[in-house]
């Protein structure tokens, strides 16, 4: 694929009237024509934010996070032409790249047994009166296991309802329910037990 610099009129003339106010509805319909220097700006505008949201569902792992952001922009390269900006470009690409993440844990959950989530929560919980350093609560949330950690993160930083979680993480509503309460009370012992 070449770089090309089709006029932004045109394009904005064949897409549909769009979000108003989206900043980067300029820079995707361009991408989405095939301009490259477009989609690399589109980039540089969303990396560490769909980075961020990544990093914290994979367990705050760089090499996983980057990987999974660079598996995201691929995808959104290839979707852009298909993309109808009925939606802000951000929040497109913000879902896109929290369900490649969804995608990965999906399949690494399967390799793993239905119960570790439990145990490790149990064990986790368990007080730590060794422990001489205050935790903080981003470090809290990465020690929490992988499918509470992106229960909790979906729900009470991403807004997502229990039943859209429980779809995307092939788990029942009630389940995801019972996690988020698991999380949300080791959260509670590691920050209280060291503040």
């Amino acid at each position: 694929m070449s770089a090309s610099d089709p006029n932004p009129a045109a394009a904005d003339t064949n897409a549909s009237a769009g979000v108003a106010g989206d900043a980067l509805a300029p820079l995707a319909r361009r991408a989405a024509a095939g301009d490259v220097g477009a989609f690399e700006a589109l980039y540089r505008a969303e990396h560490r934010r769909l980075y961020a949201a990544i990093w914290r569902l994979v367990g705050g792992v760089d090499a996983r996070a980057e990987e999974l952001t660079q598996d995201a922009f691929v995808r959104a390269w290839k979707a852009l032409p298909e993309f109808r900006f009925e939606a802000p470009v951000g929040a497109w690409l913000h879902r896109l790249a929290v369900n490649t993440a969804l995608m990965d844990l999906r399949a690494r959950r399967e390799a793993e047994d239905l119960e570790t989530d439990d145990a490790l929560l149990e064990l986790q919980a368990a007080p730590r009166q060794t422990q001489e350093h205050r935790l903080d609560l981003q470090a809290a949330i990465l020690k929490l296991p992988p499918r509470a950690r992106a229960v909790l993160l979906l729900h009470d930083i991403e807004g997502l309802t229990h039943e859209e979680i429980g779809a995307a993480l092939s788990i029942a509503a009630g389940s995801c329910k019972a996690h988020l309460h698991r999380a949300r009370q080791q959260l509670r012992r590691a920050l209280g037990e060291h503040a």
